[in-house]
């Protein structure tokens, strides 16, 4: 991986690479702390061809509130290396100053007080705002959306995606890649693809019967932008029928698909590309790793890991670009792009301060005329908390932390189990907890929240299996989101030992005794990607426990005890 003090000096083929980033200057002003909408939006247009990446907004069409991972561990090769690096050391490695609003909008640390200070981030009409000053600077500019959009709230949910896909639509992407989308079932997604003004990518969307590429999904498009032709190739979240239910989408299949993607650039070359770009959901890691096996790829436009990073990273001749989510950032990466080939980038990782950055009027009316219908419920207080509530982090999150009390007191169970998924904004301590905010963390296609009886043995082998998907050390192995969180369950894990064997010293913790691998234990718990799961949906769970709470506090969680790292 280049250094970031190389990154400026670097030989692409036999020409001179111009790389550069935005950062330095933002973090200069947010030192200052004296952030404008001007400042924010201030870039030296650069090249001949402007990009414009967002992803992984699951739905999220109001400004929040989203703190960014604590513990974020790599593995194998990557271990060490940008995104698994956080607070102090992230901070480090970028010169962010303590306090700073850069180190508020990508580092966890002190976020409570600097979110009272620094106030929400994102909003689709602030993205708005951005997305037209850079269009107003570079007219043609392409809007790439990464996917994860049609999922992950109240409306979302009970409009079967139709109000993202409103707003999106009148965000004017260019194109679009999926993941998420397809827990809606194949029939929506196919209703709302086939109505899409934009096109609809991914060359490892394959059908399923016959493994072919699936004709409702192009593997790729050009664009004349700059004088130059640009090929933007789709690449789908490799793993749609392990991490999420097969069933509900059963024509299709996925994988991540290495030699269909280098006949794809070798094809979209041949007809003339002068620059390559890649829509991808893969996920950081797995992204450059495919960079690494795939040659002629110019850009990766990453997606999935919800990763942050203010400057782009360089495998070989390929630029990584990860733009975080929940609609918290815009990454803007204009190409000088000559005599058919790539000579220079120039990125910004754009934040979307709320209280910095105007919305725009008209995106403002059509998101609140997409909420109205629903506005009663989404606003009912159920009640409030008195922690900071939170979701990321690879072992534990204090939402998920009150979901997996929530599963014990209102199942009766033992132990509870709730899916390690990156996605749901946070909230300070102080807050009210609306219904809006319980689905936010919540929402999903199969949210049934089940109530089963498992051995000792059992329980450790899903540990072992989530473990796996998260710890492997070759990318193309990481399945998953983040581990598996427990409730009433402590364990060790040991990341650097192979799959079976990074799992010990399980414990009930309302007995303190170890976990009987011949003994039945009442476990509950929710998202299963079985077909037929019957129980209450998750978020009626949550809501009837905080109710009872009125006022929550989650205790700190030392029941996972990490070593390896």
């Amino acid at each position: 991986m280049i250094s970031r003090r190389d990154f400026l000096q670097v030989s692409m083929a036999a020409s001179a690479l111009v790389g550069a980033s935005g950062f330095g200057n933002w973090a200069r002003l947010a030192a200052q702390q004296a952030l404008s909408q001007d400042q924010l939006l201030e870039f030296d247009t650069f090249g001949n061809i402007s990009l414009i990446h967002i992803t992984d907004i699951h739905a999220q069409l109001k400004p929040i509130y989203f703190r960014e991972p604590e513990v974020n561990l790599g593995v194998g090769a990557n271990k060490g290396f940008v995104p698994h690096i956080t607070g102090a050391d992230f901070r480090k490695a970028y010169g962010i100053a303590d306090g700073s609003p850069t180190a508020y909008a990508l580092t966890h640390d002190d976020f409570s007080a600097l979110a009272q200070t620094y106030g929400r981030v994102g909003g689709l009409d602030r993205v708005a705002t951005v997305v037209n000053a850079i269009r107003a600077d570079r007219p043609d500019a392409l809007l790439l959306d990464g996917g994860d959009t049609w999922h992950g709230s109240y409306t979302c949910h009970h409009t079967a995606g139709q109000d993202m896909v409103n707003v999106m639509n009148a965000l004017k992407p260019d194109a679009m890649t999926f993941h998420w989308e397809f827990t809606l079932g194949s029939d929506r997604v196919n209703e709302i693809v086939e109505g899409l003004p934009f096109a609809a990518l991914g060359q490892n969307i394959f059908d399923a019967e016959w493994d072919e590429p699936a004709e409702m999904f192009k593997p790729y498009k050009f664009f004349d932008r700059g004088g130059a032709k640009v090929a933007v190739i789709g690449q789908a979240f490799p793993y749609m029928p392990i991490a999420n239910p097969g069933w509900m989408f059963p024509e299709y299949s996925f994988g991540i698909r290495d030699e269909n993607m280098q006949a794809m650039v070798d094809e979209v070359r041949a007809a003339g590309a002068d620059v390559v770009v890649i829509l991808s959901h893969n996920g950081f890691d797995v992204d450059k790793k495919m960079a690494g096996k795939v040659s002629g790829i110019d850009v990766i436009l990453s997606g999935h890991t919800h990763d942050a990073l203010p400057e782009p990273v360089l495998i070989g001749q390929t630029h990584i670009i990860a733009s975080g989510s929940n609609g918290k950032f815009v990454s803007r990466v204009d190409l000088d792009v000559r005599g058919g080939q790539m000579m220079g980038l120039k990125h910004k990782l754009i934040p979307i301060f709320s209280d910095v950055i105007a919305p725009d009027p008209a995106m403002t009316a059509l998101i609140d005329e997409q909420r109205a219908p629903y506005a009663t419920e989404l606003a009912e207080v159920i009640g409030r908390t008195d922690s900071l509530l939170y979701r990321r982090g690879n072992f534990n999150g204090t939402w998920d932390d009150l979901i997996c009390d929530a599963l014990i007191s209102e199942r009766e169970a033992d132990i509870a189990m709730s899916p390690g998924v990156r996605w749901g904004p946070s909230l300070r301590p102080g807050d009210d907890i609306t219904r809006e905010d319980i689905w936010n963390v919540t929402s999903m296609s199969y949210g049934q929240a089940y109530r089963t009886e498992m051995t000792g043995e059992f329980i450790k082998v899903i540990l072992e299996d989530v473990a796996d998907n998260i710890f492997n050390p070759d990318p193309y192995y990481q399945q998953g989101g983040d581990m598996v969180r427990v409730g009433g369950l402590g364990y060790r894990i040991d990341i650097t030992q192979p799959q079976g064997a990074r799992i010990s010293e399980m414990t009930l913790l309302k007995t303190g005794e170890a976990i009987d691998p011949a003994k039945t234990y009442v476990v509950a718990g929710w998202a299963s990607v079985n077909e037929g799961t019957e129980g209450p949906m998750i978020w009626d769970v949550v809501e009837s426990h905080i109710r009872k709470q009125g006022t929550v506090t989650v205790n700190p969680n030392n029941s996972v005890n990490v070593v390896g790292v």
